[in-house]
């Protein structure tokens, strides 16, 4: 009944801003555009209504393979051995390849939110929220670490959990699984140092053999 009612209140205070409004399974997630993103943020914190004054987490996504019910490999396939899985049909992702999703808590009216905006592959910007939450300022340095987002306005964007040297973000579909570079210490040189990764890469694709 409290996720119906906000849903209301979200539909008529926001009519018209939305690109969609989904309750599923008893969570409410709504879908703005880029350049609406900060305003209803700012609107979902102070408002009476909603007083989302807390976030609670802030996550880049990475919708390459979104849809794909086989993988892209390029010796294992679906014949021969079962996977123990039922089939599905694939189907074609045809929104922006990276989103950012906000999820928001409202101790006071004890509700939850989830906010998700698609962002421009080629720009990768997205407005910081930093000063509408402090909180965010780790979150939106994570998510510039691991999937190359870029939040305008951060005070302070940089790495955060890889090393200072590394390439790449590692959430990324694409990026290898091995990764891109290997460090070691160099006895000689009396220091560490990057070289590209000596692993072969294989195809790790689980079946079930009966």
């Amino acid at each position: 009944m409290a996720t119906t009612n906000l849903k209301d209140s979200i539909s008529q205070h926001f009519d018209g801003k939305l690109v969609s409004l989904k309750d599923s399974l008893g969570e409410l997630t709504i879908e703005v555009e880029l350049a609406n993103l900060t305003d209803i943020l700012k609107e979902l914190r102070d408002n009476d209504n909603f007083l989302f004054e807390q976030l609670i987490d802030l996550a880049g996504v990475d919708y390459l393979t979104y849809g794909l019910d086989e993988w892209a490999t390029n010796e294992a396939s679906a014949e021969g051995f079962e996977r123990g899985r039922q089939k599905q049909a694939s189907s074609q992702w045809t929104k922006e390849r990276y989103a950012v999703v906000y999820h928001l808590l409202s101790v006071t009216l004890n509700q939850r939110i989830r906010i998700r905006v698609f962002v421009d592959e080629n720009s990768m910007l997205v407005p910081s929220v930093v000063e509408l939450w402090n909180g965010a300022n780790w979150f939106e340095r994570e998510a510039f670490d691991l999937f190359g987002l870029l939040f305008e306005g951060h005070p302070d964007l940089r790495r955060i959990l890889t090393d200072y040297g590394f390439i790449g973000h590692p959430f990324r579909k694409d990026f290898p699984v091995v990764g891109e570079l290997e460090m070691r210490y160099d006895e000689e040189k009396e220091e560490c140092i990057y070289e590209p990764v000596t692993i072969e890469e294989r195809i790790l694709v689980p079946r079930v053999i009966r």
